[in-house]
């Protein structure tokens, strides 16, 4: 009885100290980062057969360690970012917890994202493994569970309702499904990108059971001008039909969440519309950014460019991203509201 009464005494104690902690010295108490290598922070380097990773130089070339983290950037990526701007550690790789003694760290978030990945499973031929979304989603309900016995239900409750839970996903499935001939006999573009929107909300509402509450969703960008998708068109302009869907898909993932917030009146999020960004840049010359591949040997000043590599942001385009998405208004790239107001919600 008296060692009942120490261990919910404790657990009290430790929640009283977490839940000061949040409120005094961040924004939120986690983030909690689901998506592809445009926020992976490394968890494909514990994937044995995934031809998809970023631990060899040059990556890495301009991160505080000078070295490749599993980073698809010469730097930061975005989610290292936004956890800065709501004075969090960035959510470490879910891979890389060895040991229940590690999983203390799942308090500040975690990191399930993996280079390759999509909203559907296996459905993009170029990578022979990647942890798909509903994966990823799996991989959650693990965390829930150790969080549960880490803070009870009450603790674990007042944790999720007010952490983010960040999405970044879905260039692969569109990519995959121009690059793939069965894919294209299988369904018309309109029924797949509609199918993507409904299996991310299928994901959300799942999360949305385990105690999400505040949703950060970015949109696709303009893919069809990444460099690789470029260099196959006639004075490397960008391919209108890949773009086209990507913004159909758009169109299609702020309906959902309209209906997702209608369905579920205790959720909150905010939408990114990356794409708008992206073709501002890309389709604009006095911008000052160029959409050249900046990957040493081809450029010294990575400030001035787009694309690190193929397919992935330079550094200093995804921190202007993550400042836009902390710091605009509903008016220009965000819906119905920035990080930083969902945050302080």
């Amino acid at each position: 009885m008296a060692f009942n009464f120490f261990l919910l005494s404790f657990s009290f104690a430790l929640f009283f100290i977490i839940k000061f902690t949040f409120s005094e010295a961040q924004m939120v108490p986690a983030t909690f980062v689901f998506g592809d290598s445009l926020v992976d922070v490394g968890n494909n380097n514990y994937l044995t057969f995934s031809i998809n990773k970023a631990n060899f130089r040059p990556y890495g070339a301009d991160f505080p360690t000078k070295i490749p983290t599993g980073r698809f950037s010469n730097g930061k990526n975005a989610a290292d970012f936004i956890a800065e701007q709501v004075g969090l550690p960035t959510s470490p790789p879910y891979l890389s917890f060895e040991s229940k003694k590690d999983q203390a760290s799942f308090l500040t978030g975690v990191s399930f994202a993996s280079g390759g990945a999509g909203i559907f499973a296996g459905n993009d031929e170029r990578f022979r493994q990647s942890i798909p979304l509903i994966r990823q989603v799996d991989d959650f309900s693990q965390v829930h569970a150790e969080l549960n016995q880490q803070l009870g239900s009450s603790g674990v409750e007042e944790l999720l309702s007010k952490s983010l839970f960040h999405f970044v996903i879905g260039s692969n499935d569109i990519l995959g499904y121009f690059g793939s001939s069965n894919l294209r006999k299988k369904s018309s573009p309109q029924d797949y990108v509609a199918s993507m929107a409904l299996e991310l909300n299928d994901q959300l509402k799942r999360l949305h059971g385990y105690g999400a509450r505040k949703f950060v969703i970015v949109g696709l960008a303009a893919i069809g001008c990444c460099p690789t998708i470029r260099k196959d068109f006639e004075g490397e302009e960008c391919s209108e039909e890949i773009n086209y869907w990507a913004a159909k898909y758009n169109d299609g993932l702020k309906t959902m969440l309209q209906n997702f917030k209608s369905e579920l009146k205790d959720i909150n999020y905010s939408y990114f519309d990356t794409y708008s960004i992206s073709m501002n840049i890309c389709g604009h010359q006095d911008t000052g950014a160029t959409t050249d591949i900046c990957q040493p040997p081809h450029c010294a000043n990575r400030s001035d460019h787009l694309f690190w590599d193929a397919y992935h942001p330079t550094e200093a385009y995804a921190r202007i991203i993550a400042d836009d998405m902390f710091h605009e208004g509903p008016s220009k790239y965000t819906f119905p509201m920035n990080v930083r107001d969902l945050a302080a919600l």
